[in-house]
């Protein structure tokens, strides 16, 4: 992981190209596998209030700080709004309780974690439902939301903001509505999804592209029985077996296989 590549974004703020995903991570695991990560060479941790594990994320990061095994500024830290404070009064209240469990002063990016908004029922609600057990969804303006990312970004308490599962006609809104574009676009990309229109979109744009679930997230909760695996697909397995390389070796590849 020595001198992993960076990519410059708008904001003149260098992002590693490789990052831990801590999705799904179990707490006390997490930590040590965010501890082992860093020490490998990892400088890109990505995180979200949405896991509930950023306590564990931020002692994990706290103590390689204090163990002098990294300064903190050779870290980038991600994180992520959820959707139960999409109201623009509780967008500060999402953000503080990121920064404070992840114990920093400042995220290195902050992204709208998804263009939708939950109905808000308290703080530790992460997906409201009705007693009909359905999700509650709330009438939500994202660019009134990003429009307060800009002012903690000016306070100095975020060096960049991004959106994620965001699409074109949602980028374009606050291209045109807003004062700061955003700096990144973090969305699911692997080969069974490759989403090259809204990809070149965002490049034309200056929007650099996160892809989560390169793997294809076969753990995900609502995956169904009859889907393909995309770390068994037999053609990845084929240039996997000719190359000498694992499957997902194959398929984090970028460039002509």
């Amino acid at each position: 992981m020595e001198n992993v590549p960076t990519v410059r974004l708008q904001t003149g703020y260098a992002m590693p190209l490789v990052g831990l995903g801590t999705w799904q991570s179990l707490k006390e695991e997490g930590q040590t596998a965010v501890e082992c990560a860093i020490a490998c060479g990892y400088r890109h941790i990505d995180c979200a209030w949405m896991y509930q594990n950023e306590n564990e994320m931020g002692k994990a990061i706290t103590k390689v700080i204090k163990e002098n095994k990294v300064q903190r500024e050779e870290l980038f830290i991600t994180s992520k709004l959820w959707s139960i404070f999409h109201k623009p009064e509780l967008v500060r209240t999402g953000f503080m309780k990121s920064l404070n469990k992840l114990n920093l002063k400042y995220l290195d990016l902050y992204l709208i974690h998804s263009p939708c908004g939950n109905k808000y029922v308290d703080d530790e609600t992460i997906i409201p439902k009705g007693s009909d057990g359905k999700t509650l969804f709330d009438d939500t303006d994202y660019v009134k939301i990003w429009k307060v990312l800009e002012d903690l970004q000016k306070e100095g308490l975020i060096r960049s903001i991004g959106v994620s599962n965001f699409n074109k006609h949602q980028i374009n809104r606050i291209l045109k509505e807003c004062s700061v574009p955003p700096a990144v676009n973090q969305i699911e990309i692997n080969p069974y999804l490759v989403q090259k229109d809204l990809v070149d979109f965002c490049n034309n744009k200056g929007i650099v592209v996160t892809a989560f679930s390169p793997l294809g997230s076969p753990t995900r909760p609502w995956v169904s029985p009859e889907e393909p695996a995309l770390l068994k697909d037999p053609s990845l397995e084929e240039i996997a077996k000719r190359l000498e390389k694992s499957v997902a070796q194959v398929t984090l590849f970028k460039g002509k296989l």
